[in-house]
Formats: structure tokens, C-alpha cells, sequence
């Protein structure tokens, strides 16, 4: 009898992919869990801290129903429906009969920029404690739970921070301390961190387009002395962390090595795969991508863009001054897109126009429309050699 052959898998081997996962929570990247208090008191905090940051970003709230009696199931949940979505006139509803683990809620909430919750509830990966005498016994319970305190605020019925808080809490004494009514302070905290942690701006410029209308690689004219893909990465600097070229993966040899470059590893999809390739890198920043054929495209107009964006919306987009609708490939796209993008590609898309057409985006007038002009046949090459020109002879 052939021995059977036996395959022997190495202590390297590792059967899933490395991704660079985006630094979730239980809900979001930024949320906080507010304990020590009666939950009226926490639902009534909340309540006015959102109302003080709403202007400026997206809040949600998470806590859990307080009926004593049984809650019977609403609508068509009760005949068995497992999901009911209401239209209502200033709001929608969505109600379901399913368990929300942690994945859904990550994708649930994702389109939000803060969450806070009942601390008494639920648990978050950050936390701002309130120290009352009326749950004092409560809180030394939880102590367990206050892994990542950032703010302490004192009820009214209390002057002190409990001993067995600064124990818990070593660095007790640098953390913000405030009266529970002090909402003013107590937004400002909130409003100070969301700026901390802004998302930071990578560079992409898309130069793995095989050209094929051009009839030659786009990213290697020389419009201003250089390639321009390497032209488009120095004008993104400025304004970026780190710049990267983006190639398909048989191109990445060609790259200058003085240039960070970032292979697809969605194939086959364009722009959309190119996009969504940065955010498998770099999942938790926000990302200025620009095509490589946008000649005329200058510093002030990258400018513009980025002094006008809105980390709230998916995306900070020109308009297009052609047909109004936003230009996918000179624009800012958030950490928040990169779930939506891959939504609407398990829907049957692949046009990053599409998705900023159907989502909250932030469009911007570019003040020198010309500057989004691109190139993609040989008729207009020559028409923008012929305007280069002229700006040479008149300098």
C-alpha cells in the first residue's frame, strides 16, 4: 500500500489575511461610556452634551430600555417580521427582532462621529466617571470596568473623589475634573477630542490606470520636468502624512523607489479598487485622492480642498463644473467611506461617483475650475500643451 502523504503546515503559516483593522470600539472609533450615575441623570447629561456638539458632528446615543414590565415585541415584529423599517415624517425606524453583536453595531454606527452611552448598560472603550454618594456602591462594583477614564465630573451631592476611584485610577489628578452641571466645560472636553483625534491625511495618487484611450502610460507625460505621478505626489506633500503611488501590482517595480508606492489588492476595479486598497493600508486615515492626469491642477486648489473639509461627511468633494456632480478623483475621502465603499461594492458598484452622489458629502466650488481639467485622449493632451504654453510665454 502507497503511504499516504501527509502535508505539514508551518508554525508561519496563518490561514487568514493580515488586515490592519480600524481602531473600533464596541460601537466606534471615538466613544465613551458614562457611569457612577442614575441613569436619568446619565440620559439627561447626555442629552445636553449632544445637543452642544450637534452643530458640528454626528452624535449617537446607546442605552437600554427601563421598563420594569415586559416589553412586547412592536408592529409586524409581533406576527413575526424580523426587521420593520418606518418612515416617519421628520425621522426613520428601523426595528429588529435579532441580536446586535459587536459587528453589527461597529457597522450600524459607522456613519456617526461620536457615541456615548449608559455606562450602566453598556461598556465602551473610554469612560467618564461621575462620583455620587447615591452610587457610590454601584461604581466600586464596576471598577473593573473603568480601563480608559478620561474625564471625572462630581454631582451635586458630592465634593469629593472616592479614595477607591484613586486607587483605580493613578493618573486621577491629570484627568479633567468637573460639576456634572458644568456643561459648557464638559463640551469643550468632548469637542477638544474629537479634534485629537481627527483623522490624519494620507496622499493617493491613481496612476494604475493602463490608459488604454491615451494609447501610453498617463502617469509617465512630463507635463512640468518630472513624470506626473511624481509631480502629483510632491504637490500632495504639503498637505499629507505620507503619499503613496498607486500601481497595480505588476507596475510597482517602475516606481522610483524616492516614492512610497501602494499595489491593489482589489483587482480589476479601477479607481474604486485603488481607493479601497489605500484604506485596507491605512484604515483609520482619511485619504486626498487625486488622479495623475489633472495637468493643470495646482497647490491652491489642493488647498482649498483641504481647508474645507469635513471630517463629519463620508467625503470632501469639488464640484464638477461640468455636469455638477462631485469629482470621485481629487477629493477627501473619510475612514467612515471605507465601509460604505465596500457596501456598495457588495451591491454591484464600483463607481466611486456613485457613492458620493448617494451619500453625506461635503461639496466644495473649486475657485479655478480649470485645474480639474484631465486628460484622456490625444486631442486633449495637445489642447493642454497648447494652455501650458501660454502660461509659460506669459510668465
Amino acid at each position: 500500500m502507497k503511504k499516504q502523504e501527509v502535508n505539514v503546515i508551518s508554525k508561519e503559516h496563518s490561514k487568514h489575511a493580515k488586515l490592519i483593522r480600524p481602531a473600533f470600539g464596541t460601537y466606534h472609533r471615538n466613544e465613551w461610556a458614562m457611569v457612577g450615575a442614575q441613569c436619568i441623570v446619565i440620559k439627561l447629561l447626555a442629552d445636553q452634551i449632544i445637543n452642544a456638539l450637534s452643530a458640528s458632528y454626528k452624535c449617537a446615543y446607546v442605552d437600554t430600555t427601563h421598563n420594569d414590565d415586559v416589553v412586547l415585541m412592536p408592529g409586524r415584529l409581533a406576527n413575526g417580521a424580523v426587521l420593520e423599517y418606518t418612515d416617519q415624517i421628520n425621522h426613520r425606524q428601523l426595528n429588529y427582532n435579532a441580536d446586535f453583536n459587536s459587528f453589527k453595531l461597529r457597522d450600524t454606527f459607522a456613519g456617526v462621529d461620536l457615541v456615548i452611552a449608559n455606562g450602566n448598560h453598556h461598556q465602551c472603550k473610554a469612560q467618564v466617571v461621575i462620583i455620587s454618594e447615591n452610587k457610590r456602591a454601584s461604581l466600586q462594583k464596576r471598577i473593573d470596568q473603568l480601563t480608559n477614564v478620561q474625564m471625572l465630573l462630581l454631582a451635586e451631592n458630592t465634593n469629593e473623589v472616592f479614595d477607591f476611584i484613586k486607587e483605580a485610577i493613578p493618573n486621577w489628578e491629570q484627568l479633567p475634573l468637573y460639576r456634572v452641571g458644568d456643561i459648557e466645560n464638559i463640551a469643550a472636553f468632548f469637542k477638544q477630542q474629537m479634534q485629537l483625534t481627527k483623522p490624519e491625511i494620507n496622499g493617493l495618487v491613481l496612476a494604475g490606470g493602463k490608459s488604454q484611450r491615451m494609447g501610453f502610460d498617463k502617469g509617465a507625460v512630463n507635463w512640468h520636468g518630472t513624470e506626473q505621478r511624481y509631480y502629483m505626489a510632491d504637490l500632495l506633500k504639503p498637505f499629507c502624512t505620507d503619499v503613496f503611488i498607486s500601481c497595480r501590482a505588476d507596475q510597482k517595480n517602475e516606481i522610483d523607489s524616492n516614492y512610497a508606492s501602494l499595489a491593489d489588492t482589489f483587482t480589476d476595479l479601477g479607481p474604486y479598487g485603488a481607493i479601497l486598497s489605500a484604506f485596507r493600508e491605512k484604515p483609520d486615515s482619511a485619504w486626498l485622492v487625486i488622479a495623475c492626469d489633472l495637468p493643470l491642477m495646482d497647490e491652491s486648489t489642493l488647498l482649498y480642498l483641504v481647508d474645507n473639509r469635513n471630517p463629519s461627511s463620508v467625503a470632501t468633494a469639488y464640484q464638477s463644473p461640468v455636469n455638477e456632480f462631485p469629482e470621485p478623483l481629487i477629493t477627501v475621502w473619510e475612514p467612515k467611506s471605507y465601509p460604505l465603499l465596500l457596501s456598495f461594492l457588495a451591491q454591484g458598484y464600483s463607481c466611486p461617483r456613485k457613492v458620493l452622489i448617494n451619500s453625506d458629502v461635503t461639496l466644495v466650488n473649486a475657485l479655478n475650475a480649470e485645474a480639474l481639467t484631465n486628460v484622456n485622449t490625444p486631442d486633449e493632451l495637445e489642447r493642454i500643451k497648447r494652455i501650458l504654453h501660454q502660461k509659460i510665454a506669459a510668465e
